[in-house]
């Protein structure tokens, strides 16, 4: 009798459990990322890729050196008449104003990738809303766009910069897909990586001065289209509000 009591006991905290993190889960859910249990530590998550059953993915540059690829990557973009996400650094924009106003007239979507580049988990919360603020607004003041989307230096996040961001107005996005462009690899190299990863809701991680961009692509948009998807920004792929973001970054409409 002692042991049905015990059990009947442990089950009724573990339901409990279950409800709280569910309760939690959906209180995140509209926000710009969504909290859940690893352990016994409650941690949120930004968004790595979309469940959709569309044929769309997003394609997007990580833009902080170097800048004598990225009119050659805006005019491939335009040629097959496709979206994209430009995460610029503050101090590109400072170093290369024409070229992120060309992203902006061109119409493409532009987030910020911080002002200086940091790990930002090694900032306190003023220094994260210092980075953020500032590279917000040389982008807003250089091109006339004010961002809403965020992706960290590194891809190195915690729970108080995905708050901050959000106190912010920025949604935080990592990728799906990292094309490893940054590692040398050839145009070929970059595209079978890519294809071979992709399914409905990726969001795919380029860079705008990689080695071999330019050429890699032409044969990723041509494989892309040849499949049947659609390459848009990443505001056009995520949901604007009543989702949820699961435990692998895995956004999903309520």
């Amino acid at each position: 009798m002692k042991f049905l009591i015990l059990k009947k006991h442990t089950l009724t905290i573990t339901v409990l459990a279950i409800i709280l993190c569910s309760v939690l889960c959906l209180s995140f859910g509209e926000n710009s990322a969504a909290s859940v249990f690893f352990g016994d530590n409650l941690k949120k998550v930004p968004i790595y890729s979309v469940q959709t059953e569309e044929n769309k993915v997003a394609i997007s540059f990580d833009t902080a050196w170097g800048a004598d690829k990225t009119q050659g990557i805006i005019d491939t973009l335009i040629e097959y008449k496709v979206g994209a996400t430009f995460f610029m650094v503050g101090f590109w924009v400072e170093d290369y104003p024409e070229q992120a106003k060309a992203v902006a007239d061109a119409g493409f979507e532009i987030g910020t990738h911080s002002d200086t580049h940091p790990d930002m988990v090694k900032l306190s919360a003023s220094q994260m809303t210092a980075e953020l603020q500032s590279s917000m607004d040389k982008i807003q003041s250089t091109t006339g766009v004010t961002p809403t989307l965020f992706r960290a230096p590194y891809g190195s996040y915690n729970n108080l910069l995905l708050d901050t961001a959000d106190s912010l107005g920025l949604t935080t996005i990592q990728w799906s897909i990292d094309s490893w462009d940054w590692q040398g690899l050839s145009a070929s190299e970059i595209c079978n990586r890519i294809i071979s990863r992709v399914t409905n809701g990726s969001i795919i991680l380029c860079h705008n001065n990689a080695e071999h961009i330019l050429e890699a692509l032409p044969l990723i948009l041509d494989e892309l289209q040849m499949r049947g998807y659609t390459v848009v920004g990443i505001e056009d792929l995520i949901y604007p509000d009543n989702y949820t973001v699961d435990r692998a970054g895995v956004q999903k409409q309520n």
